[in-house]
């Protein structure tokens, strides 16, 4: 991999991440068409993901500044109740990046019929949510959960994890504001716990990616993650 081919690739991560189409799946076909190694890019695909989480940090820096006081305050409030849902919604993906690690990774081989077959599971999720009937229920701590295995799920390139959660979110009855919201900040945790997993392992060194180049996708990723939020519009 080049540096324009990384920038094309960082790009194509942030301008899609909060989009229901699949980020993962963009990556998997833009790789194919520049004739990437998709085993040697796997790292450089978690830290682009770890690009937009930090972008979306940005975004909400002033909601999550709003949950972490009202955590510290040590008593069942609304903050502290609403960073317990997300808590668990965690615990589904965090199963799965613990004991499904290499069958994940082997996803991530370059198939894109598979990955467009999973585009199309996308796309019919997505038609399902728009015609059921929307409900205006507060996200639960059974919701979450639910949520939380959507988004376990969605670690399959070509399914959209933002997708699959609000389309799940709305499916259960949950407000679409309130889902897209929680939908964001429930990946915050487990993408940068995927990163620093990666580092602390020394496994970076195994991509023959190099780190300039890693770099690189990561800045364009950030830089295009943050613009092309949809609370930066």
């Amino acid at each position: 991999m080049n540096w324009f081919e990384a920038m094309v690739l960082g790009l194509i991560q942030g301008l899609t991440e909060f989009l229901p189409v699949s980020s993962s799946g963009h990556l998997e076909i833009a790789k194919s068409l520049f004739d990437v190694n998709p085993e040697a890019s796997f790292y450089f695909t978690i830290a682009v993901h770890g690009a937009t989480v930090l972008s979306t940090i940005v975004v909400f820096l002033k909601e999550l500044v709003t949950l972490f006081r009202g955590t510290l305050k040590f008593k069942m409030n609304e903050e502290t109740s609403y960073v317990l849902k997300l808590i668990v919604s965690m615990v589904p993906v965090g199963f799965a990046g613990l004991l499904l690690k290499d069958p994940i990774e082997k996803l991530f081989n370059g198939n894109i019929l598979f990955v467009g077959f999973m585009l199309l599971i996308t796309a019919s999720l997505l038609a399902l949510a728009h015609f059921i009937k929307k409900k205006e229920r507060n996200i639960t701590y059974m919701d979450a959960l639910i949520i939380g295995i959507a988004q376990a799920i969605a670690v399959i390139p070509g399914i959209s994890r933002s997708g699959a959660t609000i389309a799940t979110g709305l499916m259960i009855g949950n407000r679409k504001n309130e889902i897209a919201k929680f939908s964001f900040l429930m990946v915050l945790v487990p993408v940068i716990g995927a990163n620093l997993m990666e580092i602390f392992s020394g496994e970076f060194n195994a991509d023959s990616t190099g780190i300039g180049i890693i770099i690189i996708g990561f800045i364009t990723a950030f830089i295009s993650g943050y613009t092309g939020h949809p609370l930066t519009w």
